[in-house]
C-alpha cells in the first residue's frame, strides 16, 4: 500500500482517486459483518450524513482534517494508508 503525504484529503482525491470508494467499500462491509447502519457509523464518527456522502463521492466541499480520516479509520477497522505532513 502506497503512504500519501498529504495536508488535506481533498488534496488526495486528484493523487488518490479511488479514497472514497475505499470508504464507501468499507462502510458496506460493517454493515454486512457488524450490521452498522449509516446512521450508527456516522454517530461514532462524529460524522454528518451529508458531509460522509461527500467523502464516498469525492466531492468534498470542505477539507477533510487528519482528525476526521483517523475517526473514519478507528470507526470502520480499517487503514486507509494516508499520512499527513507536519
Amino acid at each position: 500500500m502506497t503512504l500519501l503525504k498529504i495536508k488535506r484529503v481533498q488534496e488526495t482525491i486528484k493523487e488518490f482517486p479511488h479514497l472514497g470508494k475505499r470508504i464507501k467499500e468499507a462502510r458496506e462491509k460493517a454493515k454486512i459483518k457488524e450490521g452498522k447502519s449509516l446512521s450508527s457509523i456516522c454517530r461514532e464518527a462524529d460524522i454528518s450524513r451529508a458531509y460522509w456522502y461527500q467523502l464516498e463521492s469525492e466531492d468534498l466541499r470542505a477539507p477533510a482534517t487528519e482528525e476526521i480520516i483517523r475517526k473514519i479509520e478507528q470507526t470502520l477497522n480499517i487503514d486507509l494508508g494516508v499520512t499527513f505532513d507536519e
